[in-house]
């Protein structure tokens, strides 16, 4: 049987979270099957990344080329694993680094490709996946044929948290054409990581106005947490985009997401339904945020944020 090869992506000598998530799904379809995972990462800090990885093998490519992220010269390594032993199915995050190196290495490759994976099980001999098409809107069940190029949508099932002995082995990557000179970050003056946070405030269009987020921070003080917000906040200017939750923000994960005024778009619950608790108010009760939420009450966020500020700030003295 071929491969399972999970292309990992390394953030201060680890696994990123999506890159186990895939570890873990990828060894149980193997265990169905009797294929074996091999986990592929680059950089510096992908041999340390590696070494605990869930997986049979490893192959940590570094070298100039791809110290810092070079599709040209990712895809050229990969390429080269390939044509040794041609895999069964390729797994990526479906982030900004795994949209673009998955179509990259699908021209390439003359292989198929499935996108916003959320799900993947065997039925039969066939790996069958779920995909989100219509940014979320609707979910199509499709088979994914033999070398397949898959990315999945970060948090679509949950890690093991296991350990592995991978039989690891070094790769230096081939030489590319382009050279990266370096990455220049967005400057969020100093903001937050929500990704970090336990608790999120989070506020949507019924904040109404720039002026009341002035309430709902002193809300998420007093609760001690963070202010984190939907994208017709962020397109009017009113948060950074470092604060903007869902498909083309941040993926979160906290202990409480508090969704305050919320309505519920698809990409937004995508970057915020696997938080542990989720609260939402809105004051129109068929908003679809109700559908993912644990607990809800419809009223007007303008009178409950300063009334809930209160009682806490009363609680806390």
């Amino acid at each position: 049987m071929g491969q399972i090869v999970v292309v990992g992506e390394c953030l201060d000598g680890r696994l990123t979270d999506v890159s186990q998530e895939l570890l873990t799904r990828g060894c149980e379809l193997a265990a169905e099957s009797g294929n074996s995972v091999l986990a592929v990462a680059f950089g510096d800090d992908a041999q340390e990344a590696l070494k605990n990885a869930e997986a049979d093998e490893a192959v940590a490519v570094s070298g100039d080329a791809v110290r810092m992220y070079n599709p040209e010269a990712y895809e050229g390594a990969l390429a080269a694993i390939f044509q040794e032993s041609p895999p069964d199915l390729v797994l990526l995050g479906n982030t900004t680094m795994g949209m673009d190196l998955g179509a990259a290495l699908a021209a390439r490759l003359n292989r198929p490709m499935v996108a916003y994976c959320t799900a993947l099980w065997r039925e039969n001999s066939m790996v069958v996946a779920t995909s989100q098409i219509y940014g979320g809107k609707l979910a199509a069940e499709v088979e994914v044929p033999t070398g397949t190029i898959v990315t999945v949508i970060p948090g679509s099932w949950p890690a093991s948290g296991k350990a592995g002995t991978p039989q690891l082995r070094d790769m230096l990557a081939p030489e590319a054409k382009t050279t990266v000179l370096k990455v220049v970050e967005a400057d969020s003056s100093g903001d937050v990581d929500i990704t970090r946070a336990d608790i999120l405030v989070s506020v949507g269009r019924g904040i109404a106005d720039p002026d009341n987020l002035e309430p709902a921070d002193e809300l998420a003080k007093a609760i001690g947490g963070v202010v984190s917000c939907s994208r017709p906040v962020v397109d009017a200017g009113w948060l950074p985009r470092s604060r903007q939750v869902g498909k083309s923000g941040q993926t979160v994960k906290p202990k409480l997401y508090l969704a305050l005024g919320i309505s519920g778009a698809p990409e937004h619950l995508q970057g915020m339904k696997d938080s542990e608790i989720i609260i939402a108010v809105n004051s129109d009760e068929n908003a679809p945020i109700f559908e993912v939420a644990h607990y809800g009450a419809t009223a007007d966020i303008l009178d409950l944020m300063p009334a809930l500020t209160e009682k806490l700030q009363g609680r806390a003295g």
